[in-house]
């Protein structure tokens, strides 16, 4: 369960969002410039809401009346950018591992192989990120991501800086992570033709506003 309700001043920006969700995939829909990254950025503690609270699975992470902010470390959020942001230094399995040994977790092989499975990168393994076409590296960010064990996954734009034939390859994936990864998901996207294969609710912004919330036919 997601709740959010806050407000947001940003230069000449203003953003003020309420909405509460329980789907499985919440497409967060909206044009450049609509305030969708702001939002995201404080639903993983990036960025500090001015006033109003952020629940996460029961947990309030913020509440600017309670002085409460719980810091981006300790909210269990994995986050998968437009850009991958893989270690170059790293392999892919070095890559993988990096968010579950970050975060101390002990090593879970039946996770791991399962998740390399679901996104079908065990061929990439010994690979660095410059070898890795930008679909393939996607796959990896979202496996590094998953492999954190997060509560809450956070997709911004994943599929925006590929084109149209990398879209079509990695949007299966992100179908199976829906269906059998059972990890909530906010999925930011101005595409709506993505939402409507992915989410399973969907949060309109325009603006800095939230102007719709229901299922995907409010993009019909």
């Amino acid at each position: 369960m997601l709740r959010v309700d806050i407000e947001k001043q940003l230069g000449e920006f203003s953003l003020h969002a309420s909405f509460s969700s329980e789907g499985r995939v919440i497409g967060l829909f909206g044009a450049s410039g609509a305030g969708k990254t702001s939002l995201v950025n404080m639903i993983a503690g990036l960025l500090r809401p001015d006033r109003g609270t952020i629940v996460i699975d029961g947990e309030t992470v913020d509440d600017t009346a309670a002085g409460i902010h719980v810091p981006a470390w300790r909210r269990r959020i994995g986050y998968v950018f437009q850009d991958a942001r893989l270690f170059p230094h790293l392999d892919v399995a070095q890559n993988l591992d990096y968010g579950r040994r970050m975060n101390r977790l002990p090593s879970d092989p039946v996770q791991h192989r399962r998740i390399i499975d679901l996104l079908d990168i065990g061929a990439l393994l010994g690979r660095r990120p410059g070898r890795l076409s930008g679909g393939e590296r996607q796959r990896v960010a979202l496996g590094r991501a998953l492999l954190s064990k997060p509560r809450l996954l956070l997709l911004d734009e994943p599929l925006g800086a590929l084109d149209e034939g990398r879209k079509l390859e990695i949007l299966p994936y992100l179908v199976r992570l829906r269906d059998e990864a059972n990890v909530p998901m906010v999925y930011v996207s101005h595409d709506a033709a993505e939402l409507r294969q992915l989410a399973t609710q969907i949060v309109t912004l325009k603006q800095g506003r939230v102007t719709s919330l229901g299922g995907v036919k409010v993009l019909m």
